[in-house]
């Protein structure tokens, strides 16, 4: 590719060009540079070594069983406490039959998180897996961020270790990503306070992979975090996945403003977002995909990231919760024809895919017949 760098970036070009790792500070560089044409070209050389111009999807449906949570979260406005009106939460026979329609439509997998419930039993949970589990064993069930893991360990009196693999003798396919948020503990008090540190995050997470599970991982960026903060919390992921190498992608997550206790006046650009897409997939290299998160980003946006880095753009969702009830203005759900759209015009082949990112389904050129 015949790519003009500024020479004050040609040694960080040679480094990736010879699948060498750049350093925190490197990557810093890239983040703090306003040459977006040339992070682009950079993340999209690397992507293509990574997943030639193939891009994927799954057909996936968001279930939130509960929004009660006895934490209050700052930036969160999806939780409820037990005394407001706009609080539910979803009976195990509900979640069945949610799971029954969403077979019924091609769905392949189920992506489950709520809140800290204040009363519901262990037994709620384990039970929900093993239901699920039994409306088809093909069913992926992609569940529980690593506090909610905590949280189910506080309820069974049970190591956290052994939480693990009760869940995933039950049919527990995946961990979420979700709840990483920012690393770094005074951002964190500030954003997320109660929350887990972020030490208990990777830890949960390095022991389902040490159990020979795989998970996604996450960042919310765009609030009160620096830019430092950003790679920090990237530094920490990368050297996780050199240990276990069990995330299966990374899902950089643009903040949402609205309906939160968080004061920031200017949310995430689509610069911003594009930069850490590009960034991310420059600094993660032991990361096989990156996805771009229609649902924080839109639609559009999601599609140029393509060009930025990421080779995934999520899936059909159906009935996401956390993200536009903080004032996410994208819909509700995409359809299928949608996603593989948005992927050709990027110039990308689409791949339907599963859960752990293997390919079910090449499109190549043929006409859509599926929805």
């Amino acid at each position: 590719m015949n790519l003009f760098i500024p020479e004050t970036f040609v040694d960080i070009r040679d480094k990736l060009r010879v699948g060498e790792r750049i350093d925190d500070s490197e990557a810093l560089r890239l983040l703090e540079c306003g040459d977006l044409n040339m992070l682009g070209e950079l993340a999209d050389e690397v992507n293509r070594r990574k997943n030639g111009i193939n891009a994927t999807y799954i057909l996936n449906r968001y279930l939130n069983y509960s929004n009660y949570c006895i934490l209050s979260c700052q930036f969160c406005a999806f939780s409820r406490k037990k005394r407001d009106a706009n609080g539910f939460e979803l009976a195990i026979p509900e979640m069945v039959t949610k799971a029954k329609e969403a077979l019924s439509i091609g769905i392949t997998e189920l992506h489950i998180v709520g809140g800290l419930h204040p009363s519901l039993p262990y037994t709620y949970y384990t039970d929900m897996i093993s239901q699920l589990k039994l409306v088809d064993e093909r069913l992926q069930l992609k569940c529980f961020t690593a506090v909610e893991i905590l949280h189910l360990a506080w309820l069974a009196k049970k190591p956290m270790q052994e939480v693990l693999r009760e869940l995933k003798s039950l049919g527990l396919d995946s961990l979420t990503g979700g709840g990483a948020e920012i690393f770094r503990q005074d951002v964190r008090d500030k954003i997320a306070r109660g929350k887990e540190t972020a030490d208990e995050y990777l830890n949960v997470h390095q022991t389902w992979h040490q159990l020979g599970g795989y998970s996604t991982c996450t960042m919310l960026f765009g609030h009160l975090e620096t830019l430092e903060d950003r790679i920090d919390h990237m530094h920490q992921l990368r050297q996780l996945q050199d240990k276990t190498k069990g995330f299966t992608g990374f899902i950089p997550l643009p903040y949402q403003p609205d309906n939160n206790e968080i004061p920031v006046k200017y949310p995430p650009t689509g610069f911003d977002i594009l930069r850490t897409l590009a960034v991310a997939r420059l600094y993660l290299d032991n990361f096989d995909h990156i996805t771009a998160y229609w649902v924080g980003m839109g639609m559009k946006l999601a599609e140029v990231a393509l060009n930025y880095g990421a080779d995934d753009v999520h899936g059909t969702i159906i009935e996401e919760k956390i993200f536009h009830m903080a004032g996410a203005d994208s819909p509700q759900s995409q359809t299928e024809t949608k996603m593989i759209k948005a992927i050709r015009e990027a110039g990308r082949t689409p791949v339907q895919r599963d859960t752990f990112y293997r390919p079910i389904r090449k499109w190549k050129d043929e006409p859509l017949t599926k929805v």
